[in-house]
């Protein structure tokens, strides 16, 4: 594990991501995190779907709440060939009551709070303010990472329709 100082700025301050950087074309980590329900969920029981895994701070803020809303729509479209999850340290009670106050239905959200895994793995973590960068990966269904996005500025959405281009194009 490394750490990158200044990788990510939130609101222009500097801030350290830690962890593993991943690569393009390299196999995807494994990690567990822990769903809604309180159940660890491996990433490596998705492997034979493509997933579009989701990093963000929390969903209570409202670039997050923007962010998870809008690929929730673009979920329907993808098809059911297509995993999202999105990764966040807010605590799975948080995540649920969001879900069902936003009508999320289409991706799953999931929780690093209590492993990091995800954000050691995919060197995604803020050392600062022990919360995920915003990040989108696009694993295929071969389990290998097709695309990747640390977005600079943790305050700025990420880059939608180039995360949604590679999904379209992972086999």
């Amino acid at each position: 594990m490394s750490d990158r100082k200044g990788a990510v700025t939130m609101k222009g301050n500097p801030l350290t991501l830690t962890g593993s950087e991943v690569e393009v074309g390299k196999n995807a980590p494994d990690c567990t995190v822990v769903a809604n329900d309180l159940s660890e969920v491996q990433l490596s029981s998705f492997k034979g779907k493509k997933c579009l895994l989701l990093t963000v701070p929390s969903l209570d803020t409202g670039v997050c709440h923007k962010e998870t809303k809008q690929f929730n729509e673009e979920a329907g479209r993808l098809g059911d060939q297509v995993q999202i999850l999105t990764v966040s340290m807010d605590l799975p009670f948080a995540q649920k009551r969001w879900c069902a106050a936003e009508g999320v239905s289409n991706l799953r959200t999931v929780s690093d709070y209590k492993h990091l895994e995800m954000g050691n793995n995919f060197g995604v973590l803020i050392k600062e303010l022990k919360l995920l960068a915003r990040a989108v990966f696009v694993i295929d269904s071969k389990g290998k990472v097709q695309y990747i996005q640390i977005v600079k500025e943790v305050t700025s959405e990420p880059d939608y329709q180039a995360a949604l281009d590679a999904v379209k194009k992972a086999t």
